[in-house]
């Protein structure tokens, strides 16, 4: 895909590439306190320097960018290789915050957020309560100026480093579903919070569970009204669904010119067979820049990305999957060496077992799938469904 640049967005890509050509960042650490830490100094670096929060109002230290100077500025991140904010709290719980907060709010969480002084995690999905969120059981029971909070939460990303959480306690009676939900700011560092690392089957444990034993937050925490923050989750969960759709596309986008030219060394791009599997890339690849345009355009227009970022959410996740099972595929056996004889570090064997769980995490594919019969189809509600 490729758009014509005025020289004024020409002016603005040399400005940022020469900033972030500027700055040595040096080799990530391996530990993840480590890669966490390197992280936030960069992000901090960027904030710093006025190159944080492209889509974010400058009031609150973004960019206010529009859509083609966003374009240009994932496109130059991405091939600067540079670390994202650490944490879900950019991506999902700012807008959010942006959106529905209090000016108090506003000034307290978003700057520290903004500038990786504060990694925050996301805690709505529960063992019993994940693609049927509204079924959540965790509680949080008023005691004065504070919520006292009961529960567990489960496939939270990066909580082990995580200093904020923003989750869903139940405020309301235990079968009032979404109309008794509320969307409180936790400090991880609370006495009676625990989190736990999961093993996965990548050997890594890039997911978490939570538990809340008298957990007390205060109710300034709150975002909303009480029993009213299933509304506000909404935001969250576009968001998540479409976070960071430009990122995603030239991240992706770098990564198909890699198989290429690994493929290109290893002399297997003239097979038929090969060139038909990278053509399939390559429209999959050209599809997601499309997308990520019509995402960020709608989000530009209303302020979040409504019920196409399930859309967004669907072609992402299985393209991950495609493109990991396409790359094993045309690098043969060697794709499954381990040690020092795998492929560039078993990259692709990594990453095939990592986007495993793609189909599954921010909403299911069969939930997504819904959302987009229901909400940009049209289609009937599934009456197998409890009531919304």
């Amino acid at each position: 895909m490729k758009l014509n640049w005025t020289s004024e967005e020409e002016s603005f890509r040399a400005e940022l590439r020469g900033f972030l050509q500027s700055v040595q960042l040096g080799k990530p650490p391996k530990d993840k306190i480590g890669r966490t830490d390197w992280a936030r100094r960069w992000n901090a670096t960027l904030c710093d320097n006025g190159f944080a929060g492209p889509g974010w109002p400058k009031e609150y230290g973004g960019m206010a960018l529009d859509l083609r100077h966003q374009v240009i500025y994932h496109e130059e991140l991405a091939r600067a290789r540079v670390p994202a904010p650490p944490g879900t709290g950019v991506a999902m719980c700012g807008p959010t915050i942006i959106k529905h907060g209090t000016p108090e709010q506003r000034e307290r969480f978003l700057k520290p957020m903004l500038r990786s002084d504060e990694v925050w995690c996301q805690a709505f999905s529960e063992p019993g309560a994940g693609s049927d969120l509204p079924s959540l059981t965790t509680t949080a029971r008023r005691d004065g100026d504070d919520y006292v909070v009961n529960g567990q939460k489960v496939w939270n990303s990066a909580a082990d480093v995580a200093d904020m959480a923003f989750t869903l306690v139940r405020t309301g009676a235990r079968d009032s579903r979404q109309k008794g939900i509320s969307y409180l700011l936790i400090d991880m560092k609370s006495p009676g919070v625990e989190v736990r690392p999961l093993k996965d089957i990548t050997g890594g444990a890039a997911f978490c569970e939570i538990f809340f034993d008298d957990v007390r937050v205060p109710v300034a925490n709150r975002i909303g009204e009480e029993n009213e923050g299933w509304k506000i989750t909404r935001t969250t969960l576009g968001h998540e669904r479409s976070a960071g759709v430009l990122k995603q596309a030239a991240f992706y986008r770098n990564i198909v010119d890699e198989i290429y030219g690994l493929l290109r060394e290893r002399g297997t791009t003239e097979d038929p067979v090969s060139r038909d599997r990278l053509a399939d890339l390559e429209v999959q690849t050209r599809i997601l820049q499309v997308n990520a345009l019509r995402i960020l355009s709608h989000i530009q227009e209303y302020g979040e990305p409504g019920p196409i970022a399930s859309v967004n959410r669907l072609i992402n996740s299985t393209f991950e999957q495609r493109l990991h099972e396409i790359a094993l595929e045309l690098l043969g056996p060697a794709g499954l060496l381990d040690g020092a004889d795998g492929v560039q570090g078993r990259r692709w064997t990594y990453g095939y077992l990592r986007t495993r769980a793609s189909t599954i995490g921010a909403g299911t594919m069969e939930i997504q799938r819904n959302a987009v019969a229901e909400q940009v189809l049209g289609m009937p509600f599934d009456p197998a469904m409890p009531p919304r």
